[in-house]
């Protein structure tokens, strides 16, 4: 299943980018593959990532893992605004 998740963030993107590329291991573990991340052209406040799970149940587990609510935290991601688009088609 592919997903598309949605956030603001509050210290900035290059923090951000550095803190999710250090996570791969864990999303590796979870089942998770990144197909793309990035922010609009005119606003790096705000993050785009593009996901294939093998599993919901996982993903929602991986999210609930003390360690991945401090690291998102840490790379500034604001919880509160964070939004899953599911996917449904395509390859």
């Amino acid at each position: 299943m592919k997903i598309i998740t949605n956030a603001k963030i509050t210290k900035g993107y290059e923090h951000w980018k550095q803190m999710f590329e250090e996570n791969e291991n864990l999303r590796q573990e979870y089942g998770l593959n990144v197909l793309a991340y990035g922010h609009p052209k005119d606003n790096n406040e705000e993050i785009y990532t593009v996901i294939e799970v093998e599993s919901m149940d996982k993903m929602q587990e991986m999210l609930k893992l003390p360690e991945m609510i401090k690291l998102r935290t840490e790379a500034g991601v604001d919880l509160d605004t964070q939004k899953f688009i599911l996917l449904e088609g395509g390859n």
